[in-house]
């Protein structure tokens, strides 16, 4: 097996550089459903079944892939795969920085986040059919296009797959330092807003009340909600506020996020925000506070932690260093795991710089970790996995 995995390596990189030169914003709807178009038809012409789903007034395109849909009683997968075909960059970015690689790494636009993943995810799956491995398991793979927003529309839907599943894989990328994923931080993001009163800035700037102001009394009340020592970050990531430099302003407005280590952080987390609205130091300002914690940490039970060590040895018997680490970043490994069920994350390529101009993957990753996932199916398959 390992010598088919070998001879993939180039038409990999070449599916991996089409889907990466696709822009494929969380809201870009076409782009979105371009991606989707190549898995789907990739994922037929070996003879998968695949359906499309769509989400938030059409706005979330999805595609589920199976190669045994069940039936009757058998209404279990062994496997689900989970993976997101959305990034955070815009329209345009392709173009301006499309796919490139050297003699070690690839780069472009999703290239780490997630779109290898995506590609080993459809790799893996034609390997496999190609050995007959799938003779002998049941996989599903959940293809989002949300996930960088919060998978508001397509939880529910995933969800509903993990459920039936022995087993999640998340394809988010195996960490540069070499690491796969199992505990996460949960988190959401909030939206403090101010609601004033414009005035002219010179003339009568009594008769206004300055939203921007007490935008900065909330942006420091906020700060002081983080509590390292617990694992809980709070930071105001954009702001906004303000139409001309002559009037005061009656709208201001603070993004804001925030990651916790544990539920009942999240807690209070949520009464701490929604208190906001009550403290006002600038008279004639109204406070409103949206958002919410939207993902609950990811935490490993003893059958995620049991599960780990055989796949552990598995990596360990083909030359792999299998470690783990902690991650404040958030996926949708989030959701199936306070499920209750197994969630292995971090299963995509190595790779850095999410989220980046300098987003990257490590060619030299790309063989081994097919070569990991082809053989952990066939412990599935095989039984040597319970």
């Amino acid at each position: 097996m390992l010598e088919q995995i070998e001879n993939r390596f180039e038409k990999f990189l070449n599916d991996l550089e089409t889907v990466v030169n696709i822009d494929s914003g969380s809201r870009n709807t076409p782009g979105l459903e371009a991606v989707s178009a190549f898995f789907q038809d990739r994922f037929q012409k070996i003879g998968w079944a695949t359906t499309n789903h769509s989400f938030d007034d059409g706005n979330v395109p999805c595609l589920e892939v199976t190669n045994k849909p069940p039936s009757g009683n058998d209404s279990a997968f062994d496997l689900l795969f989970i993976g997101h075909m959305d990034t955070v960059f815009g329209q345009g970015t392709a173009a301006a920085r499309p796919f490139s690689r050297d003699e070690k790494r690839a780069y472009g636009p999703g290239v780490c986040d997630m779109k290898g993943g995506l590609v080993t995810m459809l790799h893996v799956a034609e390997i496999l059919q190609q050995t007959k491995v799938t003779d002998d398991i049941a996989i599903a793979m959940a293809f989002n296009s949300d996930e960088e927003i919060g998978s508001r529309g397509s939880r529910r839907w995933y969800e509903s797959l993990a459920s039936k599943s022995r087993c999640v894989f998340v394809f988010e990328p195996w960490r540069a330092t070499g690491e796969r994923v199992l505990h996460r931080k949960g988190g959401g993001n909030f939206d403090v807003i101010c609601h004033g009163k414009a005035a002219h800035a010179g003339a009568a700037p009594e008769d206004g009340a300055n939203a921007v102001i007490e935008l900065a009394h909330q942006i420091l009340a906020v700060k002081e909600l983080a509590r390292i020592d617990r694992g809980t970050s709070v930071n105001v990531t954009v702001i906004s506020g303000g139409t001309a430099d002559n009037v005061i302003p009656d709208f201001a407005k603070a993004s804001v996020d925030v990651r916790i280590a544990d539920e009942d952080e999240g807690q209070r987390i949520e009464e701490s925000f929604q208190v906001l609205s009550h403290k006002i130091h600038t008279p004639g300002v109204q406070v409103e506070v949206c958002g919410g914690i939207n993902r609950p940490p990811m935490a490993p039970s003893e059958r995620t932690e049991q599960l780990w060590q055989q796949i552990t040895a598995i990596g360990e018997a083909i030359g792999l260093e299998m470690t783990l680490m902690h991650t404040g970043g958030c996926s949708d490994g989030n959701y199936t795991a306070a499920l209750g069920i197994p969630t292995i994350d971090a299963m995509g390529v190595r790779g850095g710089c999410a989220h980046s101009e300098d987003e990257y993957i490590e060619l030299d990753s790309i063989v081994p970790n097919m070569h990991l996932m082809c053989e952990i199916v066939k412990a599935f398959a095989g039984g040597r996995i319970s």
